[in-house]
């Protein structure tokens, strides 16, 4: 799937972010198991509430990390998020 920059996107409803103290670290939990997180995964997860896009998760990495000319990464890895059923993109009605 390709993602489209305008679209806003939302973790599934079949998942489960969360704070996982015995891992220190954020976690994806499904009915089968669990998925770990690095820092950044979870920053840009943390961020589809079905209130972003792509251009706005960008840019509000951009802001929060000081960092620049990231869109390509983390466009990279919403269509991983996007293809593994993690995450899914709103249509506007």
């Amino acid at each position: 799937m390709s993602l489209q920059p305008d679209t806003l996107l939302e973790l599934s409803p079949l998942l489960r972010m969360q704070w996982e103290e015995a891992q220190q670290r954020y976690v994806i939990l499904y009915p089968e198991g669990m998925i770990e997180l690095n820092e950044t995964a979870a920053a840009i997860l943390e961020l589809c509430d079905g209130q972003h896009n792509l251009t706005s998760i960008v840019e509000k990495l951009e802001r929060k990390y000081d960092a620049s000319g990231i869109e390509s990464d983390v466009r990279e890895m919403l269509e991983s998020a996007l293809n593994n059923g993690w995450i899914r993109e709103i249509i506007a009605h």
